[in-house]
């Protein structure tokens, strides 16, 4: 069983006991990304994740500047937005980091307090709050940046009841997969750069009222080649989680280091989603073009009921199904968890996502840490990039 180490208790409702919540969140609202072609973004997101068509913004809708789907299943939303013109700021983001995400956004009960709260606590504004109507009622929306050029926004949407938010309009297509089981965003994880993940990790203490309850050393995730720190970020209500990684010294470039290179800075690296059945939704993500990390060694799966411990007995799932799919396994006090991670969703090897079921585990597979490494590290070989 892997040893996490605690910054505080696991339990987020001891840690939170007795302290107002400044910034409550209910969860995460949408994730939109910048890409180079939002129209064949969409249909790769569809037939290969099994997102569905929900709501469309563009000529057609009156914005001039930009087109934006989205895209969702289960509880995740997707927004896929490209640029129309050759002086969009879009253009300039694109140049710069390639596709990625630009907006981490949060469902909240009161997007003006968000915004004055957080902005009053030093954090430096993306969107002043703004009133959006339509036929179906209104949203409030606002912003603030975090590492880099990625923002989070607030979104109060309690007295609306349209398709996505005014402005866009319902996106109708004879075209739309079956869903592969992904349900929600489980968590989203941050690269910054050298020396930067504690000066954000209290910008996440100060500004948004989050607390560090799990941290990893170099000491914990390395290899033979390379090493990083992490330090996982949460709300009042464990809803929102933001692991933020930086590099540490190594005999070869990280895969932190990598990201940083061709993202041109600080950003999201992955964006992790959970399933209730990991062994369907690889099999059918995999069925369908999806790429995968390759497999550990055999002697990782051959160590996985020492690992377990005592959650082996509960263990529902085939081993040997498992080490087929090359999912890796891992536990805590709580309880164990399946995790797979694709290879990167565009040509610059930065933004990936990662597959993920929780039996009871809350936390990050640190058991994994090094067979997942040794994976990316064989990629980063035959990119020239390790």
């Amino acid at each position: 069983m892997s040893k996490e180490v605690k910054s505080v208790e696991y339990g987020l409702e001891k840690i939170f006991e007795g302290a107002q919540d400044f910034l409550p969140l209910l969860g995460t609202d949408y994730v939109e990304l910048y890409v180079g072609n939002a129209k064949q973004s969409a249909h790769f997101y569809k037939t290969a994740f099994g997102f569905q068509s929900v709501a469309y913004s563009g000529l057609e809708t009156g914005v001039k500047d930009r087109a934006s789907y989205v895209l969702k299943q289960d509880k995740i939303r997707l927004v896929l937005t490209t640029p129309l013109t050759a002086d969009s700021p879009i253009n300039e983001h694109l140049k710069k980091h390639g596709d990625g995400v630009k907006v981490a956004a949060l469902w909240v009960e009161d997007a003006r307090s968000a915004f004055e709260e957080t902005t009053k606590r030093g954090a430096k504004p993306f969107m002043e709050p703004t009133v959006e109507k339509d036929e179906f009622g209104e949203v409030v929306r606002s912003g603030i940046y975090t590492y880099g050029e990625t923002v989070h926004v607030f979104v109060e949407r309690k007295n609306y009841n349209g398709v996505f938010l005014p402005g866009y309009k319902e996106w109708k297509s004879d075209y739309n997969p079956e869903p592969t089981g992904l349900k929600y965003i489980d968590h989203m994880v941050g690269n910054v750069g050298w020396g930067e993940m504690n000066t954000w990790v209290k910008w996440y203490e100060d500004v948004m009222g989050f607390v560090n309850f799990l941290s990893f050393d170099d000491k914990q995730i390395n290899t033979e080649y390379s090493a990083l720190m992490s330090k996982v970020m949460s709300n009042g209500n464990g809803r929102i989680k933001f692991p933020i990684n930086e590099p540490a010294e190594g005999k070869k470039k990280s895969q932190i280091e990598e990201y940083l290179d061709f993202y041109g800075g600080p950003g999201i690296q992955h964006v992790a989603i959970a399933t209730d059945d990991i062994i369907t939704t690889v099999t059918q993500l995999r069925a369908r073009g999806v790429e995968f990390l390759s497999a550990p060694p055999g002697e990782y799966y051959a160590d996985v009921p020492r690992r377990l411990g005592d959650h082996m007995s509960m263990m529902k799932e085939d081993l040997n199904v498992i080490q087929n799919l090359a999912i890796l396994v891992d536990a805590d006090e709580e309880g164990y968890l399946l995790q797979i991670f694709t290879k990167p969703l565009q040509d610059r090897p930065t933004l990936f996502f990662e597959i993920i079921q929780r039996m009871g585990a809350k936390g990050f597979g640190a058991g994994n840490f090094k067979a997942l490494f040794e994976s990316i590290e064989r990629e980063q070989a035959k990119r020239g990039t390790l």
